[in-house]
Parts: structure tokens; sequence; C-alpha cells
């Protein structure tokens, strides 16, 4: 296999799921042969192979305004139409120079005509692949009729035509069997299920000089847990339930909250901080000190990955009410972490199945999950079990050897057979 695959998102920076997968599909594809380039609003990409169009962010004020003035409300000025249409026109522009100066012979569209948080864009993808026949992959994280925030909308005729587009050249890809089965009942697309994964052949490296002062730059004591919620503050994810339960433990410890709010607004944080005050729990909000690659402050404050965080953690909490998949749920797995999950749709239908030994919640923290996750911490010899166990399972299900099957198997049907 070769050729030359164009990676087109929103943004491809930092820790969102969409950029951490599009790395790891991207790593397996350049094994295979394939040189990968990207396009977006933002990339951390090597500049080489980056085409940045600014207007491609979802953050790009034109973009915002567009965004808050369709959603929520069922009409939209007509003002509103002639500027998604003209910014439309830019971008579908930017699509065809970068076509041009990679020489791209597959588009994998990461998420951007799944979710319209950039109506134009996905506009103008869709009119591209339609005009041009270029084969494509639609890749798809998460799609608007799952959040509540996008069903009043003012747009039904774009998210018809293009969140996700119908056309014979595009075949779509999700991360669950839920996605799956409801993209089908609302449009009538087949799709190819690709899970989330890591790369669970090649164990976690030993804690190196610069990652063993974690616990001690952030204040965590010999004598207490370090329990470590990774993700970002945003409602789904449930903290409050991680705050309850470091509460009933009734143990010494810290809860550390790894990421940020991002573009969800901060209300919940506030939220969470007077709750964790209410209860009396330790809580740090870390994400200034977390990034994608380690650095130091001009203040000499170290900036450390989420890596150089698990391997301190004494414990791991996931409590989402929703999830595309569950990328804390793998990394604390290939950590060999205990983890404590709430029973979200996603984890019921795709991954509970393969028999993992977790704590579970079933919306609520219960007796009987503090009694286990308790008796966990205790007890090393059964904890070693549980996370050799999970880890096994993992390895088997969910691994880049998974992926690359799939990704070959598919792009030798879209580039062999629509040739």
């Amino acid at each position: 296999m070769k050729g030359n695959i164009g990676f087109i998102s929103t943004r491809f920076s930092g820790l969102d799921g969409v950029s951490l997968e599009t790395e790891k599909w991207a790593k397996i594809l350049e094994e295979e042969g394939f040189e990968c380039y990207y396009f977006a609003g933002e990339i951390d990409r090597p500049e080489k192979k980056s085409f940045i169009v600014e207007e491609a962010h979802f953050r790009h004020p034109n973009i915002e305004g567009i965004f808050n003035e369709c959603f929520g409300k069922d009409t939209r000025e007509n003002a509103v139409t002639r500027n998604i249409h003209e910014t439309k026109k830019r971008l579908k522009t930017e699509i065809h120079n970068f076509i041009d100066k990679f020489k791209i012979d597959l588009l994998i569209v990461e998420n951007s005509l799944a979710i319209p948080l950039n109506i134009p864009l996905g506009i103008a993808i869709t009119e591209f692949i339609s005009e041009t026949k270029t084969p494509t992959i639609a890749h798809h994280h998460d799609f608007y009729w799952e959040r509540k925030k996008m069903l009043v909308n003012a747009v039904g005729e774009y998210l018809h035509m293009a969140f996700p587009p119908v056309l014979p050249s595009i075949r779509h890809v999700v991360i669950n069997s839920y996605a799956d089965r409801e993209l089908s009942y609302r449009t009538g697309i087949s799709s190819t299920i690709i899970p989330n994964v890591l790369d669970f052949e090649k164990p976690l490296p030993p804690l190196d000089e610069y990652a063993s002062d974690v616990r001690e730059n952030f204040g965590i004591r010999e004598d207490e847990l370090l329990i470590l919620q990774p993700t970002r503050v945003v409602p789904r994810k449930g903290i409050e339930h991680a705050i309850e339960l470091t509460k009933r433990l009734g143990m010494k410890a810290k809860l550390v909250i790894s990421h940020a709010s991002g573009d969800e607004g901060f209300e919940y944080e506030q939220r969470l901080r007077e709750y964790s005050k209410m209860l009396g729990v330790d809580t740090l909000f870390v994400s200034k000190r977390i990034n994608e690659r380690r650095k130091t402050k001009s203040k000499g404050e170290k900036v450390y990955t989420i890596w150089d965080i698990y391997p301190h953690a004494d414990l791991v909490t996931y409590p989402s009410t929703y999830e595309g998949f569950g990328n804390a749920f793998l990394e604390a797995i290939y950590c060999r972490k205990p983890i404590v999950v709430n029973k979200y749709v996603i984890y019921t239908l795709d991954i509970e199945p393969k028999g993992f030994d977790v704590i579970t919640l079933d919306g609520y923290v219960n007796e009987e999950a503090v009694r286990k996750t308790k008796e966990i911490l205790a007890d090393s010899e059964k904890r070693e079990k549980m996370v050799k166990h999970n880890y096994k399972l993992a390895r088997r299900y969910f691994s880049l050897s998974v992926l690359r099957r799939k990704l070959k198997n598919l792009i030798r049907e879209i580039l062999y057979f629509d040739s």
C-alpha cells in the first residue's frame, strides 16, 4: 500500500479524543507506506505536512457566530445563510488547494461530518466530495443527535445534507455499536465499527526521573491516596460521583482532575469546587500542569503529560454518564490501574460484555461500590490479579493490531474497489 492521505478536521492539537485517535490512525497508515497530511484550523503536526486554515477551527469568531445563530433556536436570518455559503466557498477553495498541494489520494474526515460545530466546513467537505468523487473515510466520533443542545436548531437542511452526507465515494466509520445502529436508523447509512485503541503490545515504560516527583509537586503526601479523574471537566463526566466516592472511602486522599473545562464553559467546574468544599474532599484541578508534551514554565514549574500522572494513581475514576467510547477507560487498563466506571450506554453494550473486572456504578455511588473499592485498595494480590486480567482482555480487543487489520481492509476496499 502507498499513497497520500489527507486528514481533515477542525483541529488536530491537544488531548481531545479526535486528535488522539487521528494520531493512532496516522501511525498505522504511515507504517503501511502512506504519507499523511493535515487540514484544520489548528495543527500540532509537522509544519511541512500541515495546511492551516483559520476558519476551519470551530473557535474562529465567524464560525462561533454562525453556530450561535443556528442552535438553540428554530429560525435564522437571511444574513446568516449568506454568511454560511460565503464561508463555505472560501473553505472549499482551501480544500482544493490542500488536495492539490499534497496530491491527496484518500481523504479521512475526522468528525467534521458528524458534529456541526463548523457548519460551513461540513458543507464544503460534502460538496467537494460530491463534485470530485474523492475516495473518503468519514470517521465519526459522535453525532449531533447525541447532544441535547443541538437538537433545537435552525439548520435542519444542512444537517441532513452534510452531517453526515450520503455519497457513494464515502465509507463511514463509527466507534461503537450504538452509533452504528442509530446511523442506520436515521440515515440508511451502513458503517464499519472501529473502536478506539491503544498500543497494548507495547507496555508502559517505567517511571523516569522527570515524572518521579508528581506526587510531591501536587502536594500529595505519602500516606494519601491519589485518585485520578483523567477527563475534561464537563457535566457528562459525572465527576460529582468521584467526589462522593472519595468522601465515602473515609481514607486520606486527594482527587486529581487532569483536564480543563474546554469549550463547554466553567459553570460545572465551579459546581464541583463548591461540592468538594461542602463534602470536605481535597480536589485538585491540575490542567495547567498537564499537556501533551513535557515542558517547564517560566517560573520553573514542571508540566507533565497524562502518562506521567497515571503511574502515581492508586485508583482511577470514570463515572461518565455518556461517552462515545471510553479512551480514559483504556488508558487506565493500559497503566494497570483499578478503575471505577459508571455503566454508560457504550460501556454496557461494547466493553462490559468482554469480561473486564472493574468497580461499577449504576448511576450513583452505593455502599457496594464503596466496599469493593476499599477491598481492592487494601488487597494488593487481588488488585494485581484484576489489572492483569483487564490488560489481557484489552490487548485482545482494543490493541493497535485490531485497528491495523480493520484499516487495511477498509482502505483496500476503497482504493481498489472504487478505482
